[in-house]
C-alpha cells in the first residue's frame, strides 16, 4: 500500500475541530461569489412550479422535508418517525401503531425507488438510525404508508441506506456494533462478542411494501455510508467502515489510530443465493450470512483514513471513497477488483473476509481538499465532492482525476445532492449543498443557528452559488427527482368496502355496546355528522372519520378541546381515533384545518355524563 502510506493523514480529530472554528470566524471566505439577486437561474415566477423535488432527511425530527429546487422553497413536511400536530400524525390509531412505542426517530438517508438505475418517482424509504426501524413513503399522496421494526439484531442502521438499481432490496448497514443476539457483554469482550450488520429488506414491486429479507454479519467496525453497484457492477454494493481498531469508547482518538480502514465491497446477489441454498444461522428470527462460513459474499479493499462517502459513479465502472481524515478520494475500478478477486490478491484475511490489494485496485487519487466527504455526479463524467474543512465543493471530471474548480459554500457541508445525483443518467443542472452551519448567514435567532442550503449552478464553466436558505436541523442527506416523474393524486379513492366509512348524512350514527362507543361520523364542508356526541364518563370512545369531500385540497381536520385528540382526513380517507372519556363536562370539537369560508363553524360538542 505504498501510495497510502505515504499519504500524510493529517487530521485527528482535534485538529478538524479546531480548523472548522478558523474557518468560521464570522467572516464569508475571500472570493467567494455572490447570490446573485434576481438571478434568473433560480428565478420560479409565482404560480410556476420548480423543476425538481428534492428529499431531505429531518435528522432528529424524525421527518422528511420537500424541497422545491431551484427556489429551494420547503413544499411539505412529510411526517414519518415522529409525532405531527400539525396533520395529527401519530394520534389517529393506523399511525399511531405503525410509530409503535417510539415518539420520535433519526431520520437521516432518504433514498427514491429506482427502475434500472433510474429514479421513477413511486416509493421514498428512509431508516431510523435511533430505533433500527424503515419506513416507507407513497410518492402518490406523499404520506407514510409503513413502518418496519425494531428490527433484530442490528443496531442504529445509519449506513446511507440505499435501494438496489431495480428496488429489489431497501438496504442498512449499523453505524454501531452490538452483540447480535442481544445478550449483554462487557465492552472488554468487544472484539469477541460484538458484531455489524447489514440489514436487506425486500420490497414488493406493486405495493412497495418491505420485509426484512436477511442479514449479513459484519466485524465489530462502524459502518458509515454505502451506495449499490449499477451497470457492470449491478448486485453489489460498497459501504465505507471506520473503527477498524474495533476500539469501544473515545472513538475520535482511539478509532482514528489506523492509517486506513476499509471499503466493505458486498456482493449480495451472491448473499441472496447463499439464503436460498439455506447458507445461513437463524437469529431472533432473521437469517444470518457469517462470511467466515460462506466464502464469496463480503470483500474489503483498504480505504483513506476514516472514510464516509462511498458513491458508484453513473456507469458503474467505478466506486469512490472519500477519506474524512485524508485529503484524497480514492477511485477503486470494479473491473480491477474482479480481477483481483480472482487472482486472490489479498494482503490478509480478517474475519472470512479478503482484504485487497490496495495497488491493485486502485484506479486513482484525487487530490480533492481538506475533508472530503460525499461525492455526487453531474453530465459528462463531471464529479462533484463536498469537503468539510474547506467549507467547498470540488469539481472534477471521471478519467482525468484532477480538481478544476471549486466554489466556496458557507459552511462546513456533509452532504450534497445534485439533480438525478444517484442515478445512471445525471442531469447535471443544479447541486445543492447541506452546509452543517449557516453562522453568519440569516437573521440570528439565539444561540442555535439554522441549517444552510445552498444552490450550486452546475450548467456554467465555473460553479457558482446562485440561492440559498435556511432550514431546520438536518437535512443530512437527500436526493434530488425531477419533479415530472411523481404522479400525485388528489383524492383516496372511494372504497364503499371500508366498514369504517360512511358516504351519506343517513348512515351517520353512534352505536353503544355496554362501555364501548363507536361514532361513524362525516366531515363535509362545513359540518360534522354527528355534531353532539354524548357518552358516559369512563367510556371507551371509538371515531370513524370519513371526509366526503372528493373535491383536491379540502382537507378535514379534527380535534378535541382538552383530550389530545387531533388528527386530519384527506379527500375520501377514512380516519380512526379511540381514547376514554375520563373526564366529564362539555368539550367542544372542531375541523383543525382550514376548509372552507364557514371553516370555524364547522363544529360539534363531546357531552361527557358524570358518573
Amino acid at each position: 500500500m505504498k501510495e497510502l502510506s505515504r499519504r500524510s493523514f493529517i487530521m485527528g480529530g482535534g485538529t478538524i475541530a479546531a480548523a472548522t472554528a478558523a474557518g468560521l470566524a464570522g467572516c464569508t471566505p475571500a472570493g467567494t461569489p455572490s447570490v446573485a439577486a434576481g438571478d434568473v437561474r433560480l428565478f420560479v415566477p409565482p404560480g410556476e412550479h420548480d423543476e425538481y423535488y428534492m428529499f431531505a432527511s429531518g435528522g432528529h425530527s424524525g421527518q422528511i422535508f420537500v424541497i422545491g429546487v431551484p427556489s429551494l422553497r420547503r413544499i411539505r413536511t412529510i411526517p414519518v418517525f415522529s409525532q405531527d400536530s400539525a396533520t395529527g400524525y401519530g394520534f389517529d390509531e393506523h399511525t399511531k401503531a405503525m410509530m409503535g412505542d417510539f415518539t420520535w426517530g433519526d431520520l437521516h438517508h432518504p433514498s427514491l425507488s429506482e427502475t434500472k438505475g433510474d429514479y421513477d418517482g413511486r416509493f421514498l424509504f428512509a431508516n431510523d438510525n435511533a430505533n433500527n426501524r424503515a419506513a416507507m413513503i407513497d410518492l402518490t399522496t406523499f404520506q407514510t404508508k409503513q413502518i418496519v421494526g425494531p428490527i433484530p439484531n442490528l443496531m442504529g442502521p445509519h449506513s446511507a441506506v440505499f435501494v438496489t438499481p431495480n428496488t429489489e432490496y431497501f438496504m442498512m448497514g449499523t453505524r454501531f456494533s452490538v452483540p447480535m443476539d442481544g445478550a449483554y457483554y462487557e465492552l472488554d469482550q468487544y472484539s469477541a462478542k460484538y458484531d455489524g450488520v447489514m440489514q436487506a429488506i425486500a420490497i414488493d414491486q406493486a405495493t412497495g411494501f418491505m420485509t426484512p429479507a436477511w442479514q449479513i454479519k459484519l466485524p465489530p467496525w462502524n459502518y458509515d455510508l454505502s451506495d449499490a453497484g449499477k451497470g457492470p457492477s449491478e448486485g453489489w454494493a460498497f459501504m465505507s467502515t471506520y473503527n477498524s481498531e474495533e476500539a469501544s469508547t473515545l472513538l475520535e482518538v482511539n478509532a482514528s489510530k489506523n492509517e486506513t480502514d476499509y471499503c466493505m465491497c458486498i456482493n449480495w446477489k451472491a448473499a441472496e443465493q447463499a439464503v436460498a441454498d439455506g447458507k445461513y444461522t437463524e437469529i431472533n428470527g432473521q437469517k444470518v450470512i457469517d462470511p467466515e462460513k460462506t466464502e464469496g459474499v463480503v470483500y474489503a479493499i483498504p480505504a483513506a483514513k476514516s472514510p464516509h462517502g462511498v458513491d458508484v459513479t453513473p456507469d458503474g465502472k467505478y466506486f469512490i471513497t472519500n477519506g474524512k481524515l485524508a485529503p484524497i478520494c480514492s477511485v477503486f475500478s470494479f473491473e480491477k477488483m474482479l480481477k483481483a478477486i480472482d487472482a486472490k490478491d489479498y494482503l490478509e484475511t480478517k474475519r472470512g473476509i479478503p482484504i485487497l490489494n490496495y495497488e491493485s485496485v486502485l484506479e486513482a487519487e484525487v487530490e480533492a481538499g481538506l475533508g472530503p466527504l460525499h461525492t455526487q455526479f453531474g453530465l459528462d463524467g463531471w464529479a462533484y465532492t463536498t469537503l468539510f474543512v474547506d467549507s467547498t465543493v470540488a469539481k472534477w471530471k471521471i478519467g482525468e482525476w484532477k480538481v478544476v474548480d471549486t466554489v466556496a459554500v458557507q459552511y462546513s457541508p456533509g452532504h450534497s445532492t445534485a439533480a438525478e445525483g444517484d442515478t445512471v443518467s445525471p442531469d447535471g443542472k443544479y447541486l445543492v449543498a447541506l452546509n452543517k452551519l449557516s453562522t453568519d448567514r440569516h437573521l440570528p435567532v439565539g444561540p442555535s443557528h439554522p441549517e444552510n442550503m445552498q444552490l450550486v449552478d452546475l450548467a456554467s464553466d465555473k460553479m457558482a452559488v446562485i440561492n440559498e436558505a435556511p432550514i431546520d436541523p438536518e437535512p443530512h442527506y437527500a436526493q434530488t427527482i425531477k419533479a415530472d416523474k411523481i404522479k400525485t393524486i388528489f383524492v383516496i379513492p372511494k372504497d364503499p368496502s371500508n366498514p369504517d366509512s360512511i358516504w351519506s348524512e343517513e348512515e351517520a350514527r353512534i352505536e353503544r355496546n355496554g362501555s364501548d362507543v363507536t361514532v361513524y361520523a362525516l366531515a363535509v364542508r362545513s359540518r360534522f355528522l354527528p355534531d353532539v356526541v354524548q357518552v358516559n364518563q369512563g367510556d371507551n370512545v371509538t371515531i370513524h372519520l370519513t371526509n366526503i369531500d372528493l373535491d383536491q385540497d379540502i382537507t378535514h381536520g379534527f380535534a378535541i378541546n382538552l383530550h389530545n385528540v387531533n388528527f386530519e382526513v384527506q379527500p375520501g380517507q377514512t380516519s380512526t381515533v379511540k381514547f376514554t372519556a375520563n373526564k366529564a363536562g362539555v368539550f367542544p370539537y372542531f375541523c383543525s384545518n382550514f376548509c372552507s369560508a364557514l371553516h370555524q363553524e364547522m363544529q360539534g360538542y363531546l357531552l361527557v355524563k358524570p358518573k
